[in-house]
């Protein structure tokens, strides 16, 4: 388990941008599961929407980002980097994601040639998968 600052240390996402709370388990290079928990004082829901307060599918898919990169640069030869996106496919997005939400984010490294790999990513709330997608990262 890793909780914010160990997380800190391997990926350079910081406030207002990391968007996950702690590393319930990983291994460097193969995958990593992390969870956000979605409150109503997260920023965006002051615009997204102010009656109907919804987390952006973009910031869900963002958030799985976060948790590969952290499987990814947490193996020695890429500690200190950053990991970029190269494309996202496949993605779906299969509900809504709420204040009050303990958002699951999963993210499995299913590729990885050199610097460039493929992730495969599910985001889940109460075991209800609410978003899915291939996310394509380069390290540099």
């Amino acid at each position: 388990m890793l909780n914010i600052e160990e997380i800190k240390k391997i990926i350079p996402h910081r406030h207002p941008f990391l968007l996950i709370d702690y590393i319930e388990d990983y291994e460097p290079g193969k995958y990593a599961v992390g969870y956000k928990c979605v409150t109503y004082r997260e920023d965006f829901f002051a615009g997204h929407f102010p009656e109907i307060p919804v987390m952006p599918g973009v910031l869900t898919i963002e958030a799985l980002a976060q948790v590969g990169a952290v499987a990814i640069l947490s193996m020695e030869e890429n500690k200190g980097k950053t990991a970029f996106f190269g494309g996202i496919n496949k993605c779906r997005f299969r509900g809504k994601v709420v204040p009050g939400d303990k958002l699951k984010l999963e993210t499995e490294i299913i590729q990885q040639k050199g610097p460039v790999g493929i992730g495969k990513a599910v985001a889940s709330v109460d075991g209800k998968t609410v978003a899915v997608a291939e996310l394509t990262f380069m390290v540099g």
